[in-house]
């Protein structure tokens, strides 16, 4: 079981096998709801068995179905679910991803994976990191407009203050003695590197330190996303003043969020997201339509899929949930034919197109209906 990365993707656009299976369905975090995941795992596979069987017959069919079979009986995979689920098999190559968004139903046999709905997060504006902070520890979630998960950084980022400074820890080297007070309570004297305030504040600024350079390094220069710093209000100053990470939003959570739960966190985090992410869609769609007026965008099908396959497109707008039935027939001309979905060597035509651009050394942005400059499921912004 996976997470969804870009080198994943890559892996899947790089398969020349004649026969791929690309399976997506939503699934369930919690029992009792986790039980039908099952079930309408295998009323998919009854569509790519049928979808099979056009071309091949019962035995390679059952060939090409039974690898996937054997997960229904997999716990691992049931009890261990996000939002979603995808299932990519290709001859001896069998991939099982967890998705942190939920997914529409969908089982197509053809010849490439069908990528879409991965790209459509790993490409959409709505993503983004949030590095949850206190004095003694750290914690890092990516999410989007539908939910945020935990990452687990700790194989590769010390997370506790002790772990991350060790015996730069000012602490350790600090030697208290105890004295009896009035009332019966007692006060502490320190000795050595100044008072013990003086001594948490410099260790919790070298931590904090730590943990922007770490996180910059190993997340936000990879990924690129935005990262909105929680943590309560007397921190944010704090940790500021030794970032230089360039991804970090102005704006933050003036919240300790171990104090609050991940679904208020979420909201909470979105809150502050929404109008960044509306921005990039409209700067989107202004950028579309500047191209048009200037000769260079267009929202006709073939003309898009001649200028994906001449290497033209800068920029490829697709509609996220849209499947359109047709198939590129010729990459020299770009001419294209209507085609059955269910026609085992027959994708996505916005897949296919999406998958070509990147080849290409385009980018490809998957917007939500309502945010399409277009009604043909996509929009191309011409590089000539």
């Amino acid at each position: 079981m996976k997470l969804l990365t870009k080198k994943l993707v890559q892996d899947l656009l790089a398969t020349t096998d004649k026969t791929c299976l690309s399976l997506y369905m939503p699934t369930h975090r919690s029992h009792p709801d986790n039980l039908q995941d099952p079930i309408r795992f295998k009323n998919l596979l009854k569509k790519m068995e049928d979808s099979l069987l056009k071309k091949y017959s019962k035995d390679e069919t059952n060939s090409f179905i039974e690898p996937l079979e054997e997960l229904i009986q997999n716990p691992e995979i049931w009890n261990q679910n996000l939002e979603g689920l995808a299932v990519f098999s290709a001859g001896d190559w069998l991939q099982v991803v967890n998705l942190q968004i939920p997914v529409e139903e969908l089982a197509i046999v053809a010849d490439s994976f069908h990528t879409k709905p991965l790209r459509k997060y790993l490409q959409s504006s709505d993503r983004f990191h949030i590095l949850g902070l206190d004095r003694h520890e750290m914690k890092l979630f990516e999410g989007n407009r539908f939910s945020i998960s935990e990452i687990d950084i700790s194989e590769i980022i010390p997370t506790t203050i002790e772990e991350a400074l060790g015996s730069e820890l000012t602490e350790k080297h600090t030697t208290v003695a105890s004295y009896g007070g009035t009332g019966g309570e007692s006060s502490n004297m320190h000795h050595g590197h100044g008072g013990k305030k003086d001594e948490v504040d410099v260790d919790t600024e070298r931590f904090f330190r730590f943990a922007s350079e770490h996180v910059e390094e190993y997340y936000s220069k990879p990924i690129g996303l935005p990262l909105i710093l929680a943590a309560l209000p007397e921190h944010h100053h704090t940790f500021r003043k030794v970032s230089k990470n360039s991804h970090l939003l102005k704006e933050g959570i003036q919240i300790n969020p171990s104090a609050i739960s991940t679904d208020k966190l979420a909201t909470m985090t979105w809150e502050l997201m929404e109008p960044v992410y509306l921005k990039k869609l409209n700067d989107l769609a202004d950028l579309f339509g500047q191209a048009k007026a200037n000769g260079k965008g267009s929202t006709v099908i073939k003309e898009v899929a001649l200028a994906a396959t001449e290497g033209r497109i800068e920029t490829l707008l697709v509609e996220e949930d849209k499947i359109i039935a047709i198939r590129i027939t010729n990459l020299v001309t770009g001419n294209t034919q209507n085609k059955d979905l269910d026609n085992p060597i027959v994708d996505d035509l916005l897949d296919d197109m999406g998958e070509l651009v990147i080849k290409m050394g385009g980018e490809v942005m998957v917007l939500p209906a309502d945010k399409m400059p277009s009604d043909t499921g996509l929009a191309a912004i011409y590089r000539y």
